[in-house]
C-alpha cells in the first residue's frame, strides 16, 4: 500500500505542477480564439508561405495548430481546399511544431530552455516544408479528406466565451490528471520493483545511437509513447530520480521535439486522407540524425574544454 500511496501522491503533485501551467494557458488561448488576433497573426506570416509552397490561407491552420494543439490545426485544414502536396506539407510542419506554448512551457519544468525547444521545432518544420516543396513535383490534385471533423457551435457573449474558456481549461486539466496519475503510479511500481531496468535495456540501442546514458530511457519511452505534454510528468520525475546529465537531457529532448507521441501524432493525420507512414519515417530519421550530430559535437566540445583545462593546469604549475 505504501508503494501505491507514494505513486498516487507523485501523480497528484505532478498534476498540480503541470495544471498550473495548462489551465491558464488553455483559458487564455481559448479566449484569444474569439478575437481577430489569430487571423491577424496568420495574415502577418502569409507572405512567407509561398517560399514553402503554400498559399496564404495555409498560415491559419499553422498558427492555430501551434498556438492551440494538433487537433485544432487539423480541424482548420479541413475547412480549406488544399492540394495533396499542400496538405502533406502542412501535416509534416504540424507534426514537428504544434501545441508550442504548453509543450514548451512544461518542458522547462524538466530544465530545458524554452528558446531551444521553440527554435528546434520551428526550424525543423520550416526546413522539412522547404525540402519537400523543392523535391516533390507532384501532388497537384485536390486533396480528398478522410473522416469529417465536426466542430461544436462557438459560444456567444462575453460570459459564454469565458465559460467556454474555463470549461476547456478544466477539461484539459482533468484529461491531464486522468493520464498522469495512473501513469505515475505505474512508474512508481516499476521503479520500486526495478522493472525500469528492463526498459533501460530495451532502449539501450537507441540511447547508444544518440550518445546518451541509459538512465534517459524512461524519459525517452514516455515522450515517444504519450508525448511531451502528458509525458512531462514522468520526465520531471525521471530526471530527478535518475540524475540525468545536462547534455543527455538536451539531446533527449531535441530527439523528442522532433519525434514524440509517434503513434497518436501520426495516426491523427489519417483524417486528412494522406499516407501517414512517410510522416513517421521523416520524423524518426530527422530525430536520429539531428541528435547523433548534436551529441557528437557536444562530446567533442566537452573533451576540448577538458583538454584546455588540463593544459592551463600544467602551465600554472
Amino acid at each position: 500500500m505504501g508503494m501505491v500511496k507514494r505513486g498516487l501522491l507523485s501523480g497528484l503533485s505532478t498534476t498540480w505542477t503541470l495544471g498550473k501551467i495548462i489551465f491558464p494557458v488553455t483559458l487564455i488561448v481559448t479566449l484569444l480564439g474569439y478575437t481577430p488576433l489569430l487571423d491577424w497573426l496568420a495574415k502577418l506570416i502569409a507572405p512567407l508561405m509561398g517560399l514553402i509552397g503554400l498559399p496564404g490561407e495555409a498560415a491559419i491552420p499553422l498558427v492555430i495548430g501551434n498556438v492551440l494543439n494538433l487537433y485544432a490545426g487539423i480541424g482548420a485544414i479541413l475547412t480549406f481546399d488544399f492540394t495533396v502536396k499542400e496538405v502533406f506539407i502542412l501535416a509534416i510542419m504540424l507534426s514537428f511544431s504544434h501545441n508550442l506554448i504548453i509543450e514548451s512551457a512544461v518542458a522547462t519544468k524538466v530544465g530545458v530552455r524554452v528558446s531551444v525547444i521553440v527554435a528546434v521545432r520551428i526550424f525543423l518544420a520550416v526546413a522539412a516544408a522547404f525540402i519537400i516543396n523543392l523535391v516533390w513535383s507532384g501532388g497537384s490534385e485536390q486533396a480528398v479528406y478522410g473522416l469529417a471533423s465536426a466542430q461544436g457551435p462557438q459560444a456567444t457573449g462575453v460570459m459564454g466565451m469565458v465559460a467556454d474558456g474555463l470549461w476547456t481549461a478544466f477539461l484539459g486539466v482533468v484529461q491531464l490528471a486522468a493520464i498522469v496519475i495512473p501513469l505515475m503510479l505505474v512508474v512508481q511500481i516499476m521503479r520500486e520493483r526495478n522493472w525500469l531496468a528492463v526498459i533501460s535495456k530495451s532502449l539501450a540501442p537507441l540511447t547508444r545511437l544518440i550518445g546518451v546514458g541509459e538512465n534517459t530511457a524512461v524519459t525517452l519511452a514516455s515522450g515517444l509513447t504519450i508525448g511531451l505534454a502528458y509525458g512531462a510528468g514522468v520526465m520531471i520525475d525521471a530526471v530527478k530520480e535518475d540524475r540525468v546529465k545536462k547534455k543527455d537531457l538536451y539531446v533527449v529532448f531535441i530527439f523528442l521535439v522532433a519525434c514524440h507521441a509517434v503513434v497518436e501524432d501520426t495516426l491523427v493525420f489519417l483524417v486528412l486522407g494522406i499516407q501517414v507512414w512517410p510522416l513517421l519515417v521523416i520524423r524518426l530519421l530527422t530525430a536520429l540524425l539531428l541528435t547523433m550530430v548534436i551529441s557528437r559535437l557536444w562530446t567533442q566540445l566537452e573533451k576540448r574544454k577538458q583538454g584546455n583545462f588540463g593544459k592551463d593546469a600544467v602551465y600554472d604549475h
